[in-house]
Protein backbone atom coordinates (compact mmCIF):
# COMPACT_ATOMS: atom_id res chain seq x y z
CA UNK A 1 0.00 0.00 0.00
CA UNK A 2 3.01 2.46 0.69
CA UNK A 3 4.46 1.66 -2.49
CA UNK A 4 1.39 2.33 -4.65
CA UNK A 5 1.18 5.41 -2.39
CA UNK A 6 4.56 6.84 -3.90
CA UNK A 7 4.26 5.54 -6.96
CA UNK A 8 1.35 7.72 -7.27
CA UNK A 9 2.70 10.73 -5.37
CA UNK A 10 5.80 11.00 -7.73
CA UNK A 11 3.52 10.25 -10.68
CA UNK A 12 1.77 13.28 -9.69
CA UNK A 13 4.78 15.53 -9.23
CA UNK A 14 5.96 14.24 -13.03
CA UNK A 15 2.77 15.78 -14.22
CA UNK A 16 2.56 18.64 -12.61
CA UNK A 17 6.43 19.48 -13.47
CA UNK A 18 5.83 18.63 -16.95
CA UNK A 19 2.54 20.69 -17.34
CA UNK A 20 3.96 23.72 -15.39
CA UNK A 21 0.76 26.48 -14.82
CA UNK A 22 0.64 28.94 -17.67
CA UNK A 23 2.97 32.19 -15.99
CA UNK A 24 0.49 35.27 -14.41
CA UNK A 25 1.30 38.47 -16.55
CA UNK A 26 -0.29 41.62 -14.57
CA UNK A 27 -2.38 43.53 -16.64
CA UNK A 28 -1.44 46.68 -18.38
CA UNK A 29 -4.31 47.90 -19.13
CA UNK A 30 -8.21 48.69 -18.27
CA UNK A 31 -10.78 48.91 -21.07
CA UNK A 32 -14.45 49.94 -20.40
CA UNK A 33 -17.13 49.75 -22.85
CA UNK A 34 -19.19 52.56 -23.29
CA UNK A 35 -20.95 51.48 -26.70
CA UNK A 36 -20.69 48.58 -28.47
CA UNK A 37 -22.58 48.81 -31.68
CA UNK A 38 -22.61 50.44 -35.03
CA UNK A 39 -24.98 52.11 -36.57
CA UNK A 40 -28.45 52.59 -35.64
CA UNK A 41 -28.82 51.66 -31.58
CA UNK A 42 -28.36 55.19 -30.38
CA UNK A 43 -27.04 55.73 -26.81
CA UNK A 44 -25.38 52.71 -27.81
CA UNK A 45 -22.65 53.51 -30.21
CA UNK A 46 -19.04 53.25 -30.98
CA UNK A 47 -17.25 54.02 -27.48
CA UNK A 48 -14.17 52.76 -25.23
CA UNK A 49 -12.93 54.23 -22.24
CA UNK A 50 -8.87 53.10 -21.88
CA UNK A 51 -6.42 53.71 -18.74
CA UNK A 52 -3.33 52.66 -17.82
CA UNK A 53 -3.72 50.89 -14.55
CA UNK A 54 -0.46 52.99 -12.81
CA UNK A 55 -3.09 55.46 -13.96
CA UNK A 56 -7.01 56.14 -13.10
CA UNK A 57 -7.54 58.99 -15.87
CA UNK A 58 -8.47 57.42 -19.41
CA UNK A 59 -8.76 58.42 -22.97
CA UNK A 60 -11.67 57.83 -25.32
CA UNK A 61 -11.51 55.64 -28.08
CA UNK A 62 -14.14 57.30 -30.39
CA UNK A 63 -17.27 58.49 -28.48
CA UNK A 64 -20.58 57.58 -30.27
CA UNK A 65 -22.20 57.30 -26.78
CA UNK A 66 -20.45 58.88 -23.98
CA UNK A 67 -22.80 59.96 -21.29
CA UNK A 68 -25.57 57.63 -21.35
CA UNK A 69 -22.38 54.91 -21.97
CA UNK A 70 -20.84 56.45 -18.44
CA UNK A 71 -24.25 56.04 -16.84
CA UNK A 72 -24.46 52.74 -17.71
CA UNK A 73 -20.96 51.60 -16.75
CA UNK A 74 -21.65 53.68 -13.01
CA UNK A 75 -24.44 51.55 -12.98
CA UNK A 76 -22.44 48.18 -13.44
CA UNK A 77 -19.90 49.76 -10.83
CA UNK A 78 -17.27 49.33 -13.78
CA UNK A 79 -15.79 52.64 -12.35
CA UNK A 80 -15.06 50.40 -9.11
CA UNK A 81 -10.49 50.33 -9.15
CA UNK A 82 -10.39 53.83 -9.86
CA UNK A 83 -10.75 56.75 -6.89
CA UNK A 84 -13.62 59.26 -8.22
CA UNK A 85 -12.80 62.71 -7.77
CA UNK A 86 -14.90 64.55 -5.22
CA UNK A 87 -16.97 67.83 -6.63
CA UNK A 88 -19.38 68.71 -5.26
CA UNK A 89 -20.34 70.81 -8.27
CA UNK A 90 -20.99 67.98 -10.48
CA UNK A 91 -22.54 64.66 -10.59
CA UNK A 92 -20.77 61.78 -10.52
CA UNK A 93 -20.83 60.64 -14.37
CA UNK A 94 -19.77 64.54 -14.53
CA UNK A 95 -16.98 64.21 -12.41
CA UNK A 96 -15.82 61.44 -14.55
CA UNK A 97 -16.79 63.09 -18.03
CA UNK A 98 -14.62 66.34 -17.25
CA UNK A 99 -11.61 64.83 -14.67
CA UNK A 100 -11.19 61.36 -15.73
CA UNK A 101 -11.47 61.23 -19.48
CA UNK A 102 -8.36 63.70 -19.97
CA UNK A 103 -8.36 63.02 -24.60
CA UNK A 104 -10.38 62.10 -27.20
CA UNK A 105 -8.77 60.04 -30.21
CA UNK A 106 -10.99 60.28 -33.04
CA UNK A 107 -11.19 57.52 -35.73
CA UNK A 108 -12.75 59.23 -38.15
CA UNK A 109 -15.66 61.46 -38.44
CA UNK A 110 -19.12 59.24 -38.76
CA UNK A 111 -21.97 60.30 -36.78
CA UNK A 112 -21.63 56.73 -34.81
CA UNK A 113 -18.61 57.68 -33.61
CA UNK A 114 -18.77 61.10 -32.80
CA UNK A 115 -22.20 61.72 -31.39
CA UNK A 116 -21.68 61.62 -27.41
CA UNK A 117 -18.79 64.14 -27.36
CA UNK A 118 -20.81 66.25 -29.67
CA UNK A 119 -24.09 66.26 -27.26
CA UNK A 120 -22.06 66.53 -24.56
CA UNK A 121 -19.40 69.35 -25.17
CA UNK A 122 -21.22 72.10 -23.46
CA UNK A 123 -20.62 70.63 -19.65
CA UNK A 124 -17.52 69.06 -20.87
CA UNK A 125 -14.49 70.25 -19.81
CA UNK A 126 -11.00 71.63 -21.67
CA UNK A 127 -9.40 68.48 -23.33
CA UNK A 128 -7.47 68.04 -26.52
CA UNK A 129 -8.80 65.75 -29.77
CA UNK A 130 -6.33 63.55 -31.40
CA UNK A 131 -6.77 62.87 -35.16
CA UNK A 132 -5.24 62.34 -38.57
CA UNK A 133 -5.44 65.82 -40.26
CA UNK A 134 -8.75 64.84 -42.36
CA UNK A 135 -10.62 63.87 -39.28
CA UNK A 136 -9.91 66.78 -37.31
CA UNK A 137 -11.05 68.70 -40.85
CA UNK A 138 -14.23 66.71 -41.09
CA UNK A 139 -15.27 67.76 -37.60
CA UNK A 140 -14.82 71.51 -38.44
CA UNK A 141 -16.14 71.45 -41.96
CA UNK A 142 -19.44 68.84 -40.65
CA UNK A 143 -19.91 69.40 -36.83
CA UNK A 144 -17.95 72.09 -35.25
CA UNK A 145 -19.43 75.01 -37.81
CA UNK A 146 -22.19 77.17 -36.28
CA UNK A 147 -24.48 75.24 -38.33
CA UNK A 148 -24.39 71.16 -36.79
CA UNK A 149 -23.02 72.29 -33.89
CA UNK A 150 -21.05 75.41 -31.77
CA UNK A 151 -17.68 75.15 -32.98
CA UNK A 152 -15.92 74.27 -29.22
CA UNK A 153 -12.80 73.84 -30.45
CA UNK A 154 -9.55 76.36 -31.20
CA UNK A 155 -9.71 76.22 -35.60
CA UNK A 156 -11.99 76.99 -38.42
CA UNK A 157 -14.97 78.97 -38.30
CA UNK A 158 -14.86 81.88 -35.72
CA UNK A 159 -15.69 82.62 -32.80
CA UNK A 160 -14.16 79.30 -31.59
CA UNK A 161 -14.65 78.32 -28.43
CA UNK A 162 -11.37 76.56 -27.52
CA UNK A 163 -12.32 74.08 -25.19
CA UNK A 164 -11.20 71.42 -27.53
CA UNK A 165 -7.63 71.50 -28.52
CA UNK A 166 -7.39 69.22 -32.21
CA UNK A 167 -4.18 67.98 -32.83
CA UNK A 168 -3.05 66.41 -35.98
CA UNK A 169 -1.44 63.16 -35.84
CA UNK A 170 0.96 62.55 -38.21
CA UNK A 171 0.93 58.85 -39.36
CA UNK A 172 3.22 56.42 -38.18
CA UNK A 173 4.89 58.64 -35.63
CA UNK A 174 4.22 58.55 -32.06
CA UNK A 175 2.90 61.07 -30.01
CA UNK A 176 2.40 61.49 -26.34
CA UNK A 177 -1.33 62.22 -24.81
CA UNK A 178 -1.44 65.11 -22.80
CA UNK A 179 -2.39 64.63 -18.95
CA UNK A 180 -1.38 60.94 -19.34
CA UNK A 181 1.37 58.27 -19.57
CA UNK A 182 0.15 57.15 -22.71
CA UNK A 183 1.34 57.83 -26.29
CA UNK A 184 -0.53 57.02 -29.52
CA UNK A 185 1.17 56.11 -32.97
CA UNK A 186 -1.89 56.27 -35.71
CA UNK A 187 -2.38 54.49 -38.98
CA UNK A 188 -4.83 55.12 -41.71
CA UNK A 189 -7.80 52.79 -42.63
CA UNK A 190 -9.46 51.99 -45.62
CA UNK A 191 -13.09 52.77 -45.70
CA UNK A 192 -15.00 55.52 -47.39
CA UNK A 193 -14.10 58.27 -45.00
CA UNK A 194 -10.43 58.15 -44.16
CA UNK A 195 -10.61 56.01 -40.94
CA UNK A 196 -7.67 55.15 -37.85
CA UNK A 197 -6.08 52.36 -36.19
CA UNK A 198 -4.75 54.09 -32.95
CA UNK A 199 -1.40 51.72 -31.18
CA UNK A 200 -1.47 53.31 -28.00
CA UNK A 201 1.43 52.39 -25.58
CA UNK A 202 3.13 52.46 -21.95
CA UNK A 203 6.00 51.27 -21.53
CA UNK A 204 6.80 47.91 -23.25
CA UNK A 205 3.00 47.24 -23.37
CA UNK A 206 0.61 47.75 -26.24
CA UNK A 207 -3.21 48.30 -27.15
CA UNK A 208 -4.25 48.64 -30.63
CA UNK A 209 -8.09 50.40 -31.56
CA UNK A 210 -9.29 49.75 -34.52
CA UNK A 211 -11.98 52.51 -36.35
CA UNK A 212 -14.15 51.51 -39.24
CA UNK A 213 -11.47 49.38 -41.66
CA UNK A 214 -12.48 46.94 -44.73
CA UNK A 215 -10.16 44.42 -45.33
CA UNK A 216 -7.18 44.24 -47.99
CA UNK A 217 -8.29 41.86 -50.21
CA UNK A 218 -11.54 43.79 -50.77
CA UNK A 219 -10.10 47.62 -50.38
CA UNK A 220 -6.86 46.82 -52.55
CA UNK A 221 -5.02 49.39 -50.72
CA UNK A 222 -2.91 47.44 -47.86
CA UNK A 223 -3.75 49.55 -45.46
CA UNK A 224 -4.14 46.45 -42.66
CA UNK A 225 -0.85 45.02 -43.74
CA UNK A 226 0.90 47.82 -42.82
CA UNK A 227 -0.02 47.51 -39.23
CA UNK A 228 0.18 44.22 -38.86
CA UNK A 229 4.16 44.59 -40.11
CA UNK A 230 4.42 47.35 -37.76
CA UNK A 231 3.11 45.21 -34.89
CA UNK A 232 5.00 41.90 -35.76
CA UNK A 233 8.44 44.22 -35.67
CA UNK A 234 7.35 45.66 -32.40
CA UNK A 235 6.81 42.71 -30.58
CA UNK A 236 10.10 41.00 -30.11
CA UNK A 237 10.96 43.83 -27.76
CA UNK A 238 7.01 44.91 -26.68
CA UNK A 239 3.79 43.02 -25.30
CA UNK A 240 0.59 43.29 -27.61
CA UNK A 241 -2.04 43.16 -24.64
CA UNK A 242 -4.72 43.37 -26.99
CA UNK A 243 -6.93 45.12 -29.72
CA UNK A 244 -10.45 45.85 -30.35
CA UNK A 245 -11.49 45.62 -33.69
CA UNK A 246 -14.72 45.67 -35.58
CA UNK A 247 -17.08 42.83 -37.06
CA UNK A 248 -19.98 45.12 -38.67
CA UNK A 249 -21.75 42.00 -40.48
CA UNK A 250 -21.99 38.27 -40.60
CA UNK A 251 -20.66 36.19 -43.24
CA UNK A 252 -23.46 36.30 -45.58
CA UNK A 253 -23.09 40.36 -46.51
CA UNK A 254 -21.26 39.91 -49.47
CA UNK A 255 -18.40 42.27 -50.72
CA UNK A 256 -19.81 44.85 -52.32
CA UNK A 257 -21.94 46.00 -49.99
CA UNK A 258 -18.88 46.08 -47.22
CA UNK A 259 -18.52 49.87 -47.18
CA UNK A 260 -15.13 49.29 -45.58
CA UNK A 261 -16.68 46.95 -42.91
CA UNK A 262 -15.32 43.20 -41.97
CA UNK A 263 -16.84 40.32 -41.29
CA UNK A 264 -15.93 37.36 -39.77
CA UNK A 265 -14.29 35.48 -42.48
CA UNK A 266 -12.31 38.36 -43.31
CA UNK A 267 -11.19 39.14 -40.20
CA UNK A 268 -9.64 35.79 -39.48
CA UNK A 269 -8.55 36.28 -43.21
CA UNK A 270 -6.28 39.64 -41.50
CA UNK A 271 -5.72 37.53 -38.22
CA UNK A 272 -4.03 35.23 -40.48
CA UNK A 273 -1.87 37.07 -42.33
CA UNK A 274 -0.76 38.86 -39.07
CA UNK A 275 -0.07 35.42 -37.65
CA UNK A 276 2.02 34.51 -40.22
CA UNK A 277 4.11 37.58 -39.98
CA UNK A 278 4.50 36.72 -35.93
CA UNK A 279 6.19 33.14 -37.01
CA UNK A 280 7.84 31.27 -35.67
CA UNK A 281 8.82 32.78 -32.23
CA UNK A 282 5.41 34.55 -31.42
CA UNK A 283 1.55 33.49 -32.05
CA UNK A 284 -1.21 35.05 -31.26
CA UNK A 285 -2.09 32.28 -29.90
CA UNK A 286 -4.64 33.50 -26.27
CA UNK A 287 -4.52 37.23 -27.62
CA UNK A 288 -7.60 38.76 -26.10
CA UNK A 289 -9.63 40.39 -29.63
CA UNK A 290 -12.30 42.69 -28.73
CA UNK A 291 -14.86 43.06 -31.52
CA UNK A 292 -16.80 46.35 -31.61
CA UNK A 293 -19.24 48.34 -34.49
CA UNK A 294 -22.03 44.83 -34.59
CA UNK A 295 -24.55 46.63 -36.55
CA UNK A 296 -27.79 46.63 -35.09
CA UNK A 297 -31.04 45.87 -36.72
CA UNK A 298 -34.30 46.67 -36.50
CA UNK A 299 -35.26 42.69 -38.48
CA UNK A 300 -36.99 40.04 -36.97
CA UNK A 301 -34.67 37.40 -37.30
CA UNK A 302 -31.61 36.05 -35.35
CA UNK A 303 -29.52 38.38 -33.44
CA UNK A 304 -26.50 39.29 -35.20
CA UNK A 305 -24.41 39.32 -32.57
CA UNK A 306 -25.30 35.64 -32.08
CA UNK A 307 -24.31 34.74 -35.31
CA UNK A 308 -21.46 36.70 -35.57
CA UNK A 309 -20.11 34.93 -32.54
CA UNK A 310 -20.68 31.46 -33.71
CA UNK A 311 -18.96 32.18 -37.11
CA UNK A 312 -15.95 33.59 -35.41
CA UNK A 313 -15.97 30.69 -33.15
CA UNK A 314 -16.25 28.16 -35.79
CA UNK A 315 -13.54 29.48 -37.98
CA UNK A 316 -10.92 30.33 -34.75
CA UNK A 317 -7.85 28.11 -35.65
CA UNK A 318 -5.41 30.76 -34.02
CA UNK A 319 -6.49 30.48 -30.30
CA UNK A 320 -7.38 33.70 -30.08
CA UNK A 321 -9.53 34.73 -27.51
CA UNK A 322 -12.60 37.11 -28.84
CA UNK A 323 -14.59 38.69 -26.60
CA UNK A 324 -18.00 40.51 -27.58
CA UNK A 325 -17.94 44.32 -26.25
CA UNK A 326 -20.94 44.98 -24.06
CA UNK A 327 -21.64 48.28 -22.97
CA UNK A 328 -20.57 48.49 -19.68
CA UNK A 329 -18.14 45.82 -19.36
CA UNK A 330 -15.15 45.84 -18.14
CA UNK A 331 -12.02 44.34 -19.08
CA UNK A 332 -8.16 44.50 -18.16
CA UNK A 333 -5.35 43.18 -20.54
Amino acid sequence: MKLLTLFILVSLSCQIFANPAPKYVKPAFELITLGDTGGIQDGNLSAFLLRSLSDSNYIALDAGSLVNGINVALHKKAFANITINNDPAWQTNGIILREHVKAYLISHGHLDHVAGMLISSPQDSKKPIYALPSVNQTLLDTYFNWQAWANFTNRGKPPQLNQYQLIDLKPKQATPIKNTSLKVTAFSLSHPLESTAFVIEKGQNMFVYFGDTGPDEVEKQGKLNAIWRYLAKQMPDKTLRGLIIEVSFDNQRPDNLLFGHLTPKWLMAELKQFNILLQPNITLAGTKVVISHIKYSLASGQNPRHKIRQELAQANNLGIEFILAKQGQVLTF
